[in-house]
């Protein structure tokens, strides 16, 4: 927790005003200055005996609750963090420069369960390692957080965490090149969806006698669906909505007053009783919690923050967050910026300035630049300077200009803002590192017994070193509990905003969900935010990320590519998605391979790869080509294959794009596995390497008054040789191919035939 807007030069205090009954927490307590920074995210349980050195647990289930300060030197404490040990409501308040804040913080029952990682020794390709860590995104990734131990033949780790199929590594000795990886299998259900139907109805409460109109909130809660027998789906009889009304909108008394008109999954508050502006969050819950939904109440003729007194009765209800009507199902194109040129000239902004023609005829609506700042690396992703550009890409005015071209073509421009880290050659970190007390808490420490690098760190206090992912020495990480950080950082993201169009948040899961609150808050209403979590997580669409990337669907287009998983598990895969907490299928970027990949063509071959990209495009969300993903590219940051490129391939990615565009269907409507898709049929070909999926109207109707749009069917086959299907009588024509009706046979069945696509009408 956090104040907005921090004065690094400002005095805070946080105080806990009210605490769970049964919580170890008392109303007056403060951080404790014992425990400080977040919680550990380490995932073992723990166990009998002493840890190894620079060895951390996991929080125990019956550990007290704690109110952490944050890793500053500073004597209070603009930054904690809650360890709660009960569920319910704690409320603290924050004691700031301009006025005493309350935050109330609800907590729901702990849904993670004991599981047991076990991996035999000779899965390892290290003899007899030192130390075994496990690696995953559950414990952010960091190397020597948690250790397993030897049992006889195997390593083992004991584990607390949600339900789900989690992908882990084994690390011995901090070599990931060596690492064994697996899937940890907890049983257990999804999280449930919630959504909201806003209404003003005439009272109908006994005693009003005529009095005020009401605005009724209507929640739509959904259970999460099966996917198999370890991600289950969800209890139906269990679900349950609770509504809660944001402490920056109202006083306390209203807050309790309009959350009292909650009665289960409705929110019915008399007008009269609304506060002018005020924001209502909706939270799924049952077996498991889901991300909240929420709305911002208006009453016209009213100021924001009044206590809405004065309005006229009309109310507006709308998303306090709305993804910016161009970013609702762009087609976006990344570019690694040193390699887009070619192979013989260097890439700047005015050599991919020259090429906008080339995105334009290709039907991209948006830009994606991998990071165009200063840094001393080739990817861009150590950055020296938040404020200048790469001397090798050119100037700011020379970016500029490529923005502006974009814009005269109707592209918009996604900035790639890395921000969780800094180069170690950033002199920010330079002078942490040297000891100068203005940046002594710019960059998060950590136990140097638990750094792999080999590096022999300066220390700043005994025995620390700085803080990192993975083994990734060269990127230390920010410490987002310096108000001086936060400052800096929302300077670098508003100097930014008021140039592109979109921000792609590089390791979007190190950086602290308030801060994310806080840039979707401050930025222009028509910038895209677009997050990277892997996997992706349904928690940073509140109130934060627009879209997000689909790592369920990428993960299983590889595995299909390579005949681990037949065509049909793409719908497993969206299930997936609905089972870890999304609800909106548009808000997910769909793509295969990107700069962090090898080539989904290297690996799986020229048909795999324009069905996987086929159905990138004929599916809810965005669709992203990594650039020289249509040229044949087979080397994942090489030069664009221009001159020698696959000029077919290029086409067939044009098309995808064109159709997606002149079928509006294709972009914002639903999903469906059943009915007609089921009805299809391959007569000749592999079946393993098709699947069939309807394209359907949107439920509350279709876009630019449009009500009348038809379903499409779309057909996608992986294999190597065209395959031939028999599809319902209902279908006369493959759009995306000739445009011809579907031949019929002796019997008068119709069949069609499948080369990588067919999207029937």
């Amino acid at each position: 927790m956090a104040p907005r807007s921090p004065d690094p030069d400002g005095t805070y205090r946080w105080t806990v005003r009210d605490a769970p009954a049964d919580s170890e927490l008392a109303p007056g307590d403060g951080p404790d200055p014992e425990s400080t920074g977040p919680p550990s995210s380490a995932t073992t349980a723990d166990r009998e005996g002493p840890r190894t050195d620079g060895e951390a647990a996991g929080r125990e289930a019956d550990a007290p609750a704690v109110l952490r300060a944050g890793e500053t030197g500073r004597d209070d404490d603009p930054v904690v963090h809650l360890d709660p040990d009960v569920p319910g409501t704690y409320a603290l308040a924050l004691d700031a420069p301009d006025g005493v804040h309350r935050q109330r913080v609800r907590v729901f029952p702990d849904e993670r369960r004991e599981a047991e990682i076990r991996v035999p020794d000779a899965d390892l390709s290290v003899d007899d390692p030192d130390r075994v860590s496990l690696l995953w995104h559950l414990n952010e990734n960091r190397l020597a957080l948690d250790r397993t131990e030897r049992d006889g033949d195997e390593w083992v780790a004991s584990v607390r965490v949600p339900p789900g199929r989690h992908g882990f590594g084994l690390v011995p000795d901090g070599d990931r090149s060596a690492a064994s990886h697996g899937d940890c299998e907890v049983p257990g259900p999804g999280r449930p969806r919630i959504s909201l139907d806003a209404a003003v109805v005439e009272s109908d409460e006994p005693g009003d006698d005529g009095g005020s109109d009401r605005l009724r909130l209507t929640a739509a809660v959904e259970p999460a669906p099966g996917v198999d027998d370890v991600e289950r789906g969800g209890d139906p009889d269990a679900l349950d909505a609770t509504f809660l009304v944001d402490d920056r909108d109202a006083d306390p008394e209203t807050v309790a007053a309009v959350e009292s008109r909650a009665d289960g999954w409705t929110l019915s508050v008399p007008l009269d009783e609304l506060p002018g502006s005020v924001r209502v969050h909706a939270v799924p819950h049952g077996e498991r919690y889901g991300a909240a939904e929420t709305v911002r109440i208006e009453r016209e003729g009213t100021a924001a923050g009044s206590d809405g007194g004065d309005g006229d009765g009309a109310v507006a209800v709308t998303d306090p967050n709305p993804t910016p009507e161009w970013a609702e199902s762009p087609t976006i194109y990344e570019v690694f910026v040193r390699s887009f040129a070619g192979d013989t000239l260097p890439t700047t902004f005015a050599e991919i300035e020259r090429r906008v023609e080339y995105l334009d005829h290709l039907g991209v609506d948006a830009l994606w630049l991998t990071p165009v700042l200063a840094s001393p690396t080739d990817h861009g992703y150590h950055v020296t300077d938040y404020y200048d550009t790469a001397a090798d890409l050119g100037s700011r005015e020379a970016f500029a200009s490529l923005v502006d071209a974009c814009h005269d073509a109707g592209i918009r421009v996604i900035f790639d803002l890395v921000i969780n880290h800094t180069s170690r050659d950033h002199p920010a970190f330079q002078l942490h590192s040297a000891g100068v007390d203005a940046y002594a808490d710019h960059y998060r420490r950590t136990d140097a017994a638990s750094d792999v690098t080999g590096i022999d760190w300066a220390e700043l206090g005994e025995g620390d070193a700085p803080d990192y992912y993975f083994e990734w020495g060269r990127i230390p990480n920010l410490n987002y509990d310096s108000p001086a950080v936060r400052e800096w950082l929302l300077d670098a993201v508003d100097e930014w905003a008021a140039v592109v169009d979109g921000f792609r948040a590089d390791v979007a899961w190190g950086v602290p969900h308030g801060f994310w609150k806080e840039v979707a808050d401050r930025v222009p209403d028509d910038t895209l935010l677009l997050d990277e979590t892997l996997p992706h997580d349904p928690f940073y669409g509140e109130g934060e990320f627009h879209r997000h990337y689909d790592t369920s669907l990428y993960e299983t287009l590889r595995a299909v590519g390579a005949g681990d998983e037949p065509a049909d598990a793409v719908e497993a895969a969206l299930a997936r998605g609905e089972w870890l907490g999304f609800g909106d299928p548009a808000s997910q970027m769909r793509y295969v391979e990107n700069h962090d990949e090898d080539r989904y063509l290297a690996e799986h071959g020229r048909e795999a790869l324009r069905a996987a990209a086929a159905v990138t495009f004929t599916l809810p969300g965005a669709p992203m080509i990594y650039a020289g993903q249509e040229r044949g590219n087979e080397t994942y940051r090489g030069p664009i294959r221009w001159h020698d490129g696959d000029n077919a391939l290029t086409e067939f990615h044009r098309r995808l794009a064109a159709l997606r565009e002149a079928e509006p269907v294709l972009r914002d409507g639903g999903v469906s596995f059943d009915g007609r898709a089921d009805a299809v049929r391959v007569v000749e070909g592999d079946a393993e390497r098709v699947v069939a999926y309807d394209r359907t109207p949107p439920a509350d109707g279709a876009a630019d008054g449009d009500a009348d749009r038809e379903p499409l069917l779309v057909v996608v086959n992986f294999a190597e040789a065209p395959a031939t299907v028999a599809v319902p009588d209902a279908v006369e024509a493959d759009l995306f191919g000739d445009g011809s009706a579907a031949e019929r046979d002796g019997d008068g069945e119709a069949r069609v035939a499948v080369d990588a696509v067919a999207v029937l009408r």
